[in-house]
């Protein structure tokens, strides 16, 4: 069991949710990022408690290899841990954005791309979010919503609830608003082309950048006809939210005890507690898990057991 010093982002669009959420000591202002598991070159986060305390997680992954990993993700991934997990806060609305698939990443120049989903933490009433097109565009409207600021028509837009979930594949346009308080599991990469940003301006009276070709060449303009994730919310069993080649993540709420069984699973895996308290038991070791807390299982990992009334996400790759 493995948990990790969170990396605190201040940004323009921050919010006050995360410090309390995660019970932190800080008395910062605008954290709107917690980056809880990070293998981002620059961005490592560091290991918090037991004997590992002190290294980053690129190093245990150099050092423990498919033991912290797993065979085929070591194979695939090699040194690089393969996701990235965060709980963001947005006091305002974030800039509408895209991320290339890996093979249009590739074609870039970039190392991959980036597919991610959300799960909801509590909002502020009436928070909004854009995931996916409710309409039908070419790449030559798109360029030209962009240019006359009605970009935003053409994207599908919801109130955003606790629990809800919206899987973004890569290619998928979106944006989190005003209010909007969620986990995020995503691939490692920091691929991101911002499309619009509401004509907003920086501390210097610029515009921040457009990548409005790049994004181009990413968006799979495809239209369906809902993009927030259908899961039924049920007690006491795990609950598949969402399940592509780069993660595989479910939901529990739970009343009562559960071992949850990883002798098969050739993967780390990850809890991320989204509400309430308990306590984890593996290879006869104890920790409190509570809201905020991200906790990692090497590969080697047979089983957890999980007591307490408390809700999490459960994700490996």
């Amino acid at each position: 069991m493995i948990k990790f010093e969170p990396l605190l982002k201040q940004t323009l669009w921050g919010g006050d949710k995360i410090i309390p959420f995660k019970h932190l000591n800080e008395k910062l202002e605008n954290v709107g990022e917690s980056w809880e598991i990070s293998g981002v070159k620059d961005n490592e986060t560091i290991v918090a408690e037991g004997e590992y305390k002190g290294k980053s997680l690129n190093e245990l992954v150099s050092e423990q290899k498919e033991k912290l990993v797993g065979k085929e993700n070591y194979k695939r991934f090699g040194n690089e841990f393969p996701l990235l997990i965060k709980f963001i806060d947005a006091r305002q609305d974030l800039s509408i954005q895209v991320h290339p698939t890996d093979e249009i990443a590739h074609r870039q120049g970039k190392s991959r791309g980036k597919t991610e989903m959300w799960y909801a933490l509590e909002p502020t009433p009436g928070a909004q979010l854009y995931n996916g097109l409710k309409q039908q565009i070419t790449p030559e409207q798109y360029k030209a919503m962009v240019e006359n600021d009605t970009i935003t028509d053409a994207l599908a837009r919801y109130e955003v609830n606790e629990g809800d979930v919206f899987f973004i594949p890569a290619g998928r346009i979106h944006a989190i608003g005003a209010g909007c308080f969620v986990a995020e599991i995503q691939q490692t990469s920091d691929v991101t082309y911002r499309i619009y940003d509401f004509k907003r301006k920086d501390k210097n009276g610029n515009y921040r950048e457009l990548h409005t070709q790049l994004a181009s060449e990413s968006i799979d303009y495809t239209v369906l006809p809902n993009y927030r994730a259908d899961y039924k919310r049920t007690k006491n069993e795990g609950v598949q939210v969402a399940t592509c080649p780069y993660f595989t993540t479910a939901v529990y709420d739970l009343t009562e005890p559960m071992t949850l069984d990883y002798s098969e699973l050739d993967s780390f895996v990850i809890l991320i507690a989204v509400k309430g308290e308990g306590k984890l038991t593996c290879n006869g070791q104890e920790m409190t898990f509570q809201m905020g807390d991200t906790v990692l299982f090497p590969a080697t990992t047979e089983e957890v057991k999980v007591e307490g009334e408390i809700k999490f996400l459960e994700t490996y790759v």
